[in-house]
């Protein structure tokens, strides 16, 4: 049995459903099932209730789940240690809604970190960037996973979740979502885009009266167009440095909002490295600061 069965497993416990699990971890559904099969053969007892229509955890696989979870952290800092500097050049996209809140804390840590490791960032749309990952234009990027799960030939590592919010003028008096799109016209976020998908199947499921004026291709463009009073729109949670320049009031979606995955995506036929080891880190580390991010 593989070590890295345990790692699927807290997966499977942390996001609560194999679908769940083999998304996150770019595999088949099938494939999580065998892996959990694997473990409970191991172990010689079951691991999930599967009685019902759904497959439930049982008290054992959080038992195993919470005694390997030291040991996994442990042998990963084995396998990261090392006397040796860590230098060479990582080829990073970053989407445009990234750019500014979490890039600047991601090379803060590699020049903290890392000081010989050197990041090349570009920027662009996450269709771009992930064709340059393809293409080996690109070492790495952080995009938002599209919607039916992406390129099986690519490894999508996930980094965090982003919902989506309603945001209005700063005038705007209406108290609930429902008024907003009464009062304002709808200012669509770009419809190619996962969040601009994601964002117009929402409204049009559950605000069927609302009427597009424009489409614009950038958070930034969205963020102005609103606190002109020129319309109201869905994007992805806003850190609330960039609304300094732009104020508008934000109306969180609640239970059921839609969600961005926000992934680290590379190569999947290409070995770990230690400088993308590095790289991970301090994005992880740059996530823990940003204000607009849930794990």
């Amino acid at each position: 049995m593989k070590f890295s069965f345990f790692e699927t497993l807290e997966a499977v416990l942390r996001t609560g459903s194999l679908s769940r699990a083999a998304d996150e971890m770019n595999l088949t559904p099938s494939a999580i099932s065998m892996q959990m099969k694997q473990v409970e053969i191991f172990f010689g007892q079951p691991l999930f209730d599967r009685s019902g229509l759904q497959v439930k955890p049982m008290p054992f696989a959080h038992e195993v789940a919470s005694v390997m979870q030291l040991p996994m952290q442990q042998i990963e800092q084995l396998r990261r240690r090392n006397s040796i500097q860590i230098e060479g050049t990582i080829r990073l996209g970053v989407i445009e809604s990234m750019q500014a809140s979490l890039l600047p804390g991601v090379i803060q840590h590699l020049l903290k970190k890392h000081p010989a490791l050197q990041l090349k960032p570009a920027r662009g749309r996450a269709v771009e960037l992930i064709a340059a990952v393809k293409a080996n234009e690109l070492d790495a990027a952080i995009v938002v996973q599209p919607v039916k799960g992406g390129s099986q030939r690519l490894h999508w590592q996930h980094l965090f979740k982003n919902e989506l919010v309603v945001i209005a003028p700063p005038t705007a008096k209406a108290a609930k979502i429902h008024q907003l799109f009464c009062d304002y016209p709808w200012i669509r976020f770009d419809a190619s885009t996962s969040t601009g998908k994601l964002a117009a199947q929402w409204i049009g499921q559950n605000m069927p009266q609302a009427q597009r004026s424009m489409d614009l291709p950038s958070v930034h463009a969205v963020l102005s167009m609103v606190n002109a009073g020129l319309g109201v729109s869905m994007v992805p949670s806003i850190d609330p440095r960039m609304m300094m320049a732009y104020p508008v009031r934000v109306y969180p979606i609640g239970r059921g909002a839609p969600a961005l995955n926000v992934v680290l995506l590379t190569r999947k036929n290409e070995p770990k490295t230690r400088l993308m080891d590095a790289l991970f880190e301090s994005i992880q580390a740059a996530i823990s600061i940003v204000p607009i991010t849930a794990h």
